[in-house]
């Protein structure tokens, strides 16, 4: 069995993004070697996340407002630690914090609309992504 693992890292000016890191991993795939196996995305950050859906802005943005709605920036009683990112810890939480994909044939398989996204919720700081691919 072959395996590769390698980081991506992020630091996003604004609060909240989502970053679009497809070709990113479809490259580190190619470069593993593993033809037939998994591929495995998780955000290594408690208040990011990753998200598999389709590049269209109008999506990306109803996404972002959805979750502002399910978890608005408020007064949690998390921020008695001195923090003020409450809202971004439930946001990963329903977004979740990992992505599991299938490599076929060399390449990542992906649904024809398919992409994958980072998903920041606290930015304005550097955060990692492991990527770890396994497989013949």
């Amino acid at each position: 069995m072959k395996s590769k693992t390698e980081y991506l890292f992020f630091e996003t000016p604004e609060r909240r993004a989502l970053v679009n890191i497809t070709g990113r991993l479809e490259k580190l795939v190619a470069g593993s070697q593993v033809q037939e196996g998994l591929c495995l995305v998780s955000a290594m950050h408690i208040t990011a996340g990753i998200w598999v859906n389709d590049e269209e802005e109008g999506l990306k943005q109803d996404v972002m407002d959805w979750l502002e709605r399910l978890a608005p920036v408020a007064d949690y009683r998390h921020h008695r630690t001195g923090e003020d990112n409450g809202d971004a810890h439930l946001k990963r939480t329903l977004m979740h914090h990992q992505a599991l994909l299938p490599v076929t044939k060399g390449k990542l398989d992906l649904g024809p609309w398919e992409q994958v996204f980072y998903a920041e919720f606290d930015g304005r700081r550097r955060k990692r992504v492991v990527v770890k691919i396994i497989g013949e």
